[in-house]
């Protein structure tokens, strides 16, 4: 008899607990939904239609787009779980400079009225101001403090302060973006910059986080890989990357990314977004190269996921493959995205780059680059 009563009673305290796990995970997954779905900085969603179009592309398949070689594998969800504990948890010596790193602040007069020759402006990891042919123009420019889509859910940049803040810009004919990741595209920078710039310029598909974010249809261009538009005497190309893309669970690979290509009647400029090295480097440099200047991803990457990020002597080697006369390592001195020290990048980049007989260019964040002076030289500074 007291086994039957304690039988029963433990059956309904398992129902119990059943009943309250059930109830959590439901109320996580609504969370989850209504955060994804009402907070903004997620962007919007590739429309059927919009999908029917970009099937004509020939770096779409089966709903999503591809890289040129069939990298990265599709993580199941035990492997995601294991990477991001891994990630979260392991202690990283120098993972951060133990104290914000300076920047040299610029003049937003002599900004505004700058029509010299050709300068850019490094902000720290990928984004930079390009002055060329009396016009501005934004690569990449997240300018927030996280890379990521709220700001419990992500670290510190490096940078608490920026080289000219978004106000003090003067009117941006352009905006490169290479992809939808949020060290790339930023909700937050896009809002302040909205009212600033002319056109977007993005590879198939961001341009649905731009117009969710209120930047009207005919202010955007998308291209696919080895398409083209021109700005008065400008040209720019969308060039193939090999990475990935995505804001949220279940939008990954909906759209493109890539790198660019900016040519003046002056100089040729490569900007290489994110990407795991390659052969589309060499193909590149064949139709496009030589470069007088290329900006070269060089940071957050790991033996767990090789083929989305370089290592520092592939970096190296991607410069040498693009035909660039100089080589700047991106994408680094920003934020922690990887399991590396913060030094690590550019220490190894150096290296290689001697080895290998390539100019390394090592501005600092806010220094002046000249991308037609091969002879221009720079600090050690992050010793």
């Amino acid at each position: 008899m007291n086994n039957s009563i304690e039988l029963r009673t433990v059956k309904k305290y398992l129902k119990k607990v059943l009943v309250t796990i059930v109830f959590l995970i439901a109320a996580l997954v609504i969370a989850y939904l209504l955060f994804v779905n009402f907070y903004p900085s997620f962007g919007g969603n590739v429309s059927k239609e919009l999908q029917k179009q970009y099937a004509k592309s020939p770096n779409y398949r089966d709903g999503k787009f591809v890289n040129i070689k069939d990298v990265p594998k599709d993580l199941s969800f035990g492997e995601t779980v294991k990477l991001a504990y891994k990630f979260f948890t392991t202690k990283v010596p120098e993972g951060r400079p133990k104290q914000d790193l300076k920047v040299i602040k610029l003049d937003s007069s002599d900004v505004a009225s700058f029509k010299n020759n050709t300068r850019l402006i490094w902000y720290g990891h990928s984004a930079f101001l390009l002055q060329i042919e009396s016009k501005n123009i934004l690569i990449d420019p997240m300018f927030g403090k996280v890379a990521a889509p709220h700001p419990l859910l992500g670290g510190d940049r490096f940078n608490k302060e920026i080289p000219l803040e978004i106000e003090k810009l003067p009117r941006i004919e352009a905006v490169l973006i290479s992809h939808d990741h949020y060290d790339h595209l930023d909700y937050e920078s896009i809002g302040k910059l909205k009212d600033k710039v002319a056109m977007f310029y993005t590879p198939l598909g961001v341009g649905v986080h731009l117009e969710k974010w209120g930047i009207k249809k005919e202010r955007i261009v998308e291209l696919d890989w080895w398409q083209e538009a021109k700005l008065d005497g400008l040209l720019f190309a969308c060039t193939p990357a090999q990475h990935f893309s995505g804001r949220k669970f279940g939008n990954e690979q909906s759209t493109l990314w890539s790198s660019w290509v900016i040519v003046s009647s002056k100089e040729s400029i490569f900007f290489s977004g994110d990407s795991g090295y390659g052969s589309h480097f060499k193909t590149i440099g064949e139709k496009y190269g030589p470069f007088d200047f290329a900006m070269m991803e060089c940071g957050q990457y790991n033996a767990m996921w090789p083929d989305i990020h370089m290592f520092p002597e592939e970096t190296a080697q991607a410069g040498k493959d693009v035909n660039a006369k100089v080589v700047m390592p991106i994408h680094w001195s920003g934020f922690k995205l990887a399991l590396h020290s913060w030094r690590d990048p550019i220490e190894r980049v150096v290296k290689k780059g001697a080895e290998l007989g390539i100019p390394i260019a090592t501005p600092k964040i806010g220094e002046v680059i000249k991308p037609s002076d091969s002879l221009q030289t720079y600090e050690v500074w992050w010793k």
